[in-house]
């Protein structure tokens, strides 16, 4: 079948702007769909019938005129946390064509002089801001999609916050029409209230000196997370999250999360990357919450109950820790049951009890135990000496295809 579906990008120089294919396809259709905005800057010469996008949004529309000449518009193109992405997963490839116009970020880099391949791209339509956070370091280069006229002042706001008050901001007002505007200042004394609902923020960003330096990798520092004292401890977790093996786009449960700190660490991993975290305290619920928008990852779903229970409805996971709850009736058999094949699942024990259930599961099921041991030096008196943590021992089990 021969496209019937055409999705056009276009600018902000609208109908002028578009190339010989996209004018073609809108004189051709029948029924073109969009948002006002791109449908405003069509000229009447186009013939075919407008549709707004429903509220709730919906593909329906779009999907109920299959075989029927129809374009869809979108602003720039419509793959980049667009329209076209959405609709490249309900429409097959043999019926859907799609026409790019320059994205906004291509022509931001452009009038920055940034290397396109070199800046992180980000989206804050109708997302955290705090999904940043994961991002920041002195010398990163980031391009946002701005939600709306606030964006820039709560970005800004947000960088001061986090220690990046000297990072250089530039918004870019309606990129590539005859409206285009740049502002720019710093985020520690950003004063730009008034601007346009479509913009796009880009980001130089500069530590301050007391800017935390948060590394990708597992094993952030203790202090970076708030606590109550039930964190899997820094170097423990190194070693755990290396066992669990996150891969992008695979899904973490962490049950008996704690103060979340092996969720979040897995999502911030990739971008892709998703966890739940299963925690029944109240308190610890509000930390789980604290901490992941503080380290960028406010997309980690908490579920709020106790294991096994909880556990029920969540989608299947392709690796699971168990950090508390190991002695709780069903919770191992139930984790087990839900895993997928091929997946992984780790357990942390400390006490006597903890560790005999694992070793019981081990002579059922298989794996690796390991002994993890850490000391570290403090003062006695005028000299040092070692201080040992509670010993951990480890379950590692692979299950299998």
């Amino acid at each position: 079948m021969s496209p019937w579906l055409t999705v056009v990008g276009i600018g902000e120089d609208g109908f002028k702007g578009l190339g010989r294919n996209a004018r073609h396809a809108l004189l051709r259709a029948t029924r073109i769909i969009g948002g006002q905005r791109q449908l405003d800057l069509l000229p009447l010469c186009i013939g075919g019938e407008r549709q707004l996008w429903p509220s709730p949004f919906s593909l329906e529309p779009v999907l109920s005129r299959r075989g029927e000449p129809v374009c869809v518009l979108a602003s720039g193109d419509p793959m980049f946390y667009g329209v076209g992405a959405s609709l490249a997963r309900q429409v097959p490839a043999e019926e859907l064509l799609i026409l790019p116009a320059p994205s906004s970020v291509s022509l931001a880099a452009a009038r920055l002089s940034w290397p396109l391949q070199e800046v992180v791209t980000l989206s804050v339509v109708a997302r955290p801001v705090a999904a940043l956070n994961a991002h920041l370091a002195s010398g990163v280069r980031l391009l946002v999609l701005s939600n709306d006229g606030s964006s820039p002042a709560l970005i800004a706001a947000l960088l001061a916050e986090r220690g990046f008050g000297p990072s250089r901001i530039t918004v870019f007002e309606h990129l590539g029409g005859p409206a285009e505007r740049r502002i720019g200042g710093h985020a520690q004394a950003w004063e730009h209230m008034a601007v346009a609902d479509l913009n796009l923020v880009a980001i130089d960003c500069l530590a301050d000196a007391n800017a935390p330096r948060l590394s990708r990798l597992a094993g952030l520092p203790d202090a970076a997370f708030r606590h109550d004292g039930q964190l899997t401890k820094r170097d423990v977790r190194a070693m755990t999250l290396a066992r669990l093996a996150p891969l992008p786009g695979e899904l973490l449960w962490d049950v008996g999360a704690g103060s979340g700190s092996i969720g979040i660490e897995w999502m911030r991993t990739h971008p892709s990357c998703r966890a739940v975290a299963i925690e029944a305290d109240a308190g610890r619920q509000s930390l789980i919450e604290h901490n992941r928008d503080a380290l960028g990852v406010p997309g980690l779903q908490l579920v709020r109950g106790k294991a096994p229970e909880a556990l029920n409805g969540l989608g299947a996971p392709d690796a699971i820790f168990i950090g508390g709850g190991v002695t709780r009736d069903g919770v191992l058999d139930t984790c087990w049951q839900h895993l997928r094949p091929g997946g992984r699942l780790v357990a942390n024990a400390v006490t006597l009890q903890s560790e005999m259930t694992l070793m019981t599961w081990r002579a059922e099921h298989g794996g690796e135990l390991t002994r993890i041991h850490v000391a570290q030096a403090q003062p006695l008196g005028e000299f040092d000496t070692w201080r040992q943590a509670l010993p951990i021992t480890l379950l590692e089990v692979i299950k299998p295809l």
